[in-house]
């Protein structure tokens, strides 16, 4: 999709291009559906909820990333390749970051406060991206 894109990331530092990985890439997305279905579990708090779908999606992108043979460090350079990746809607990488910003409120500062439309949000979007990548043919190595 965006391979050039991807390349000017590797020049500047913020990605790094290594080959795709068959086991990595199918263990990344098992863990990501595995996630995103105890995400839906409303037996459980929401902010555990969060956490899982939270997970689910960083699994989800980076399995994406690591499809196109790059790898990164940094989550939000991981959601903001989903545009070049899988081709995923402004709005939805927005959600995405929106979550990313939650998660470090809740990880660093202890907040817990989960906002449920975002929760909502986020799982959704992630079911379009868990679509998307499902379409991927997993590498072959």
């Amino acid at each position: 999709m965006g391979k050039q894109e991807l390349d000017n990331l590797v020049r500047i530092g913020n990605l790094k291009a290594e080959p795709a990985s068959k086991k990595e890439f199918d263990g990344m997305i098992a863990s990501a559906r595995r996630s995103l279905t105890d995400a839906q579990n409303e037996s459980i708090e929401t902010d555990s909820q969060f956490t899982l779908a939270y997970g689910a999606v960083h699994s989800f992108a980076l399995g994406a990333l690591r499809h196109q043979g790059y790898r990164s460090e940094n989550r939000i350079t991981v959601f903001q390749t989903l545009v070049h990746t899988l081709g995923t809607e402004n709005a939805d990488i927005q959600i995405f970051l929106k979550a990313h910003n939650e998660r470090n409120l809740a990880e660093y500062e202890g907040r817990i406060d989960i906002d449920e439309k975002l929760l909502a949000d986020l799982v959704s979007c992630t079911k379009k991206l868990e679509l998307a990548v499902s379409k991927l043919t997993p590498p072959a190595t």
